[in-house]
């Protein structure tokens, strides 16, 4: 029999665990697919567990806590967001454990305070050693080849046999924006996808490129000067409605000319203004596209204002919200833009010759849109570890090497501590084994036998060594050499926000839900009872 306390507490660690459980068999690179059909009915074939997560709709209080640090990770980091579900699912666990040893119902309520204590004691003195485990540092963030064999773990964990290919891209878009103040924006690295060929026809390219075709004759101009409007282009309409009264065919004649000749005066003096391509975010009007092909203007008509807006960043260009002529400072400028064929679909080209340009796009390519939606997940988790390396460029050795050695070492000190919150730490020791557990088994391999090797290495002082995912038997291997790193920022908030969400987990003894209450619902009686019969 469970107290009432106890009780409250194993539900929400079940639905914790399970929820923890879903992920954890999508992790590492040998990570099984999840197909996640969410609430509109579209469909997702991924092991991204923050993808997985954004899509189910969880319903269960505790287990949207996980939820909530799992984003946080993602906010943060970019990149971790399994690790930190896995790690707190385990650590929940293993406190049921803890729970389950017998103790009387009196001891219940102590019993978690001290697993608490005692996981937030072993969470500080983790952070403490994972600064002694780092076992290098980015050097150069502008060589293309060092950035790549840094990103290559990030994109390994998603796109498993393609991670070089992928890398180096990611590499060569990162590199060419990476700004001298070193403050790198994610947004801009743009993601176009195009359907057809294969992943190793992907490219990088320095600009923009949009899935659309140019409205007028013009599909190509070099040292291009752009106009960008956020209005349509087309004749200005009056406010008001206004009545022509036209009494013979003369005065009809004129009426039309008359719009058409502002027409042509307003498209010259774009034209004169020295502008040769035009980007408009409405529609575009047939006597407008007349003119601007009279006058060799290209046309590019944007219906996103997002993209119109990111154009605008690219080229140094300012949105005019009606049809003036530009300035100089207004236009925008860039070596070349293109009307262009990938596969069988047509994208209009903005291209930047020079290296440094604001904004880098990587075309992929690829047979499904399942797949490509994948690649450009793995895409932004390379990004997102290239940003983190900007901020901090230490690593610590992956494929389970950090968490066996934070296993050791913090199992050591919880012998040294008095009190019954040793067990806790040592409990919260073992949870580390949880990621090299899910590696090898998740490889087919027994992982007993992997996590015993793993101890036996670190006993004797080599703190690099992690599980060899690539080996048919329970190997291990130097990660440093593998070239396997993880970035020191991503497992340090990693470890920090899930210890706070299993935590918060074990501090709550009720669920209470602001509801109405269930029961017969009151007679609706009629509408108008009050209103006179007579009237």
């Amino acid at each position: 029999h469970y107290s009432g306390l106890e009780e409250a507490v194993y539900r929400n660690i079940q639905a914790c665990k399970e929820l923890a459980q879903t992920t954890r068999t999508a992790y590492g690179p040998n990570g099984m697919n999840k197909m996640v059909i969410n609430h509109l009915e579209k469909l997702f074939v991924t092991n991204d567990a923050a993808t997985i997560l954004r899509e189910l709709e969880v319903q269960h209080p505790a287990a949207k806590m996980l939820v909530m640090a799992s984003h946080m990770q993602e906010q943060e980091v970019g990149d971790g967001t399994n690790f930190v579900l896995v790690f707190a699912g385990v650590l929940l666990e293993l406190a049921e454990d803890l729970l389950r040893m017998g103790l009387s119902v009196s001891e219940a309520s102590y019993i978690l305070i001290t697993v608490i204590e005692g996981y937030e004691k072993a969470c500080k003195k983790a952070l403490e050693i994972l600064p002694d485990l780092v076992c290098c540092s980015a050097k150069n963030l502008r060589d293309v080849e060092e950035v790549a064999s840094l990103l290559y773990t990030s994109v390994m964990s998603k796109q498993y046999g393609n991670e070089r290919f992928l890398a180096k891209l990611i590499a060569q878009a990162c590199v060419s924006i990476l700004p001298d103040s070193g403050h790198f924006n994610v947004d801009n690295i743009r993601v176009c996808k195009i359907v057809g060929a294969g992943i190793s026809a992907s490219s990088v390219l320095h600009g923009m490129v949009f899935k659309k075709e140019t409205e007028g004759d013009v599909t190509s101009v070099k040292d291009a000067k752009i106009a960008v409007y956020s209005c349509p282009f087309d004749g200005m309409i009056t406010e008001t409605k206004g009545t022509v009264l036209i009494k013979n065919a003369e005065e009809l004649m004129n009426f039309s000319k008359g719009e058409e000749n502002l027409m042509d005066l307003q498209v010259k003096a774009i034209a004169d203004s020295g502008a040769n391509v035009v980007v408009t975010g409405g529609k575009v009007a047939d006597m407008a596209l007349h003119y601007a092909n009279k006058y060799n203007l290209m046309l590019v008509r944007l219906n996103s204002k997002w993209d119109l807006r990111r154009l605008c960043k690219t080229v140094g260009a300012t949105a005019l919200p009606r049809l003036t002529p530009p300035t100089l400072e207004e236009m925008g400028h860039c070596n070349s833009v293109y009307l262009s064929e990938v596969g069988d679909t047509q994208v209009v080209v903005f291209k930047h010759e020079k290296e440094d340009g604001a904004i880098s796009t990587i075309l992929i390519r690829g047979s499904t849109d399942n797949l490509m939606d994948d690649i450009e997940r793995a895409v932004d988790d390379g990004v997102n570890t290239f940003k983190v390396l900007t901020r901090d460029k230490r690593l610590v050795p992956g494929g389970g090497a950090t968490e066996i050695e934070l296993a050791k070492q913090i199992t050591s000190y919880g012998e040294t501590c008095p009190g019954l919150d040793q067990y806790a730490i040592k409990k919260f020791a073992e949870a580390f084994e949880a990621i090299p557990r899910a590696l090898a088994e998740n490889s087919g391999v027994k992982a007993n036998e992997v996590i015993s090797k793993l101890y036996a290495m670190h006993q004797e002082g080599k703190k690099n060594v992690g599980f060899d995912i690539e080996a048919e038997a329970a190997a291990v291997k130097d990660m440093l050499e593998a070239g396997v790193l993880d970035t020191y920022l991503g497992k340090f908030w990693g470890i920090k926000l899930a210890t706070n969400a299993a935590v918060t987990v074990l501090r709550v003894d009720q669920i209470i839900m602001a509801k109405p209450a269930g029961g017969p619902k009151p007679p609706s009686g009629k509408k108008d009872w009050d209103e006179d019969q007579n009237d």
